[in-house]
């Protein structure tokens, strides 16, 4: 079933009278909001008062199709465009990091796709809730981890606050903070399911990642590995 929410300043006018008009198509169902009691709402969606009228369909695994600044001649070509699949989904996304020079970097929902997904990279991506008392304690661990592997360039680690980005439900499994996923550079996903000590991280990445190095040295004889890993407790590899 498709359930479409418009919130409206008040129930009246053109965009409000026209928009429950497309109620009566079949399976699809519409719930009407204001905005003065829709805060909740507000806040869930990621959306902001200046959108309004607006109308957003959710899926029920998370995805978001958004219409800002409705006009009353737009409900029925925009919801044709949506279930003929031609609407790209709408995500919450906090603001790309200016500048993102830290050891540990700060990923987005805008930037997911070019700094995990596709970037090349084996990533230690940590799903967290800055809130969380369990997060605070994984941060010294972590720290222990981005120094054993601070000279391998082909192993970045990077973090995610899950409260302010929208999270691909179909690619992660993120039920709880802090989750650790694991994307080698090949695209495969592990999840991180052992004790949190930085050793055991550290041989969980060294066990999941896809290693240019070797692809290296298969193809050239007369390569040698210059930098060496360090392991939590500073024994080097």
């Amino acid at each position: 079933m498709i359930t479409i929410v418009g919130i409206f300043p008040d129930f009246t006018g053109a965009e409000y009278e026209n928009f429950p008009v497309l109620a009566e198509g079949d399976g699809i169902g519409f719930l009407l909001g204001e905005v003065a009691a829709a805060q909740g709402a507000f806040q869930y969606f990621g959306l902001k008062e200046a959108q309004v009228p607006l109308i957003i369909i959710q899926h029920e695994e998370g995805q978001k199709f958004l219409k800002a600044k409705l006009e009353h001649d737009h409900i029925a070509s925009w919801l044709t465009a949506y279930i003929e699949g031609k609407l790209e989904p709408f995500s919450i996304s906090a603001p790309i990091p200016e500048f993102n020079s830290a050891s540990v970097q700060v990923v987005v929902a805008a930037s997911l796709q070019e700094m995990v997904l596709n970037s090349g990279h084996n990533v230690l991506l940590d799903f967290s809730a800055p809130w969380c008392g369990h997060y605070q304690k994984l941060l010294p661990i972590l720290d222990e981890v981005v120094v054993s592997f601070q000279n391998d360039k082909d192993v970045v680690s990077a973090k995610i606050d899950a409260t302010a980005n929208d999270i691909p439900t179909g690619t992660f499994g993120v039920k709880g903070y802090p989750t650790l996923n694991f994307l080698s550079s090949n695209g495969k996903i592990s999840q991180y399911m052992w004790n949190k000590s930085a050793e055991d991280i550290f041989y969980f990445i060294l066990t999941n990642r896809d290693l240019a190095v070797e692809q290296a040295a298969a193809t050239d004889p007369t390569f040698e590995l210059e930098d060496k890993l360090i392991l939590p407790g500073g024994v080097m590899l």
